[in-house]
């Protein structure tokens, strides 16, 4: 492997990590309604576990509401009993029609836990990162053991590997910091 297929390969899974960390976040309550809370709760849809975003509408009308519109109002009951079965703490109230979902306002605790728990997401993003680049080190070291890359490419590829490994914690902190912001706005 080439200097720039190894960095390239260190910089497509640093993305990769990012874009898992961002993902994780979405799922973290704010004090305001987000449809990224339920997009991913799986529903028992004919005997498969289903996201809900692929099967019903999910919006806010509402800063402390979110409003789940499902395309086959005969699922509703499977809804409602997947999301009371969630980890999210929110009574879903059904019409027959529709599910809402009254998003409470937060305590400082629960902000407080929140923002601990998204200051530890950012970490296990962190050290992911890091083991990309010790893996990319890795690489080029073997590559230049068996005489492809010479000890200038080896410290250039290093180099390359260390500025993206910067480049990515600095988007994990922007990410997490913002995300923290967000918790603690009251």
């Amino acid at each position: 492997m080439s200097v720039e297929e190894i960095a390239f390969e260190a910089e497509e899974r640093m993305e990769k990590s990012v874009t898992l960390l961002v993902d994780q976040l979405r799922g973290i309550r704010t004090g305001r309604a987000n449809t990224g809370l339920v997009e991913s709760i799986r529903v028992d849809y004919y005997g498969s576990p289903t996201p809900l975003k692929q099967m019903a509408n999910l919006s806010t009308p509402e800063p402390q509401q979110i409003l789940i519109r499902p395309f086959d109002p005969s699922v509703i009951g499977d809804i409602v009993k997947a999301i009371q079965t969630s980890e999210l703490g929110l009574t879903p109230n059904s019409d027959g029609k529709v599910v809402r979902l009254n998003v409470p306002p937060l305590s400082v605790e629960q902000r407080k836990k929140l923002a601990n728990r998204v200051k530890e997401l950012a970490e296990e993003a962190r050290v992911a990162i890091r083991n990309i680049r010790r893996d990319a080190n890795k690489q080029a070291e073997l590559e230049q053991g068996e005489k492809i890359l010479t000890e200038d490419d080896l410290a250039t590829c290093k180099d390359e590997v260390q500025t993206l490994t910067k480049q990515y914690e600095a988007k994990v902190n922007d990410i997490a910091d913002k995300k923290s912001a967000e918790i603690m706005e009251i």
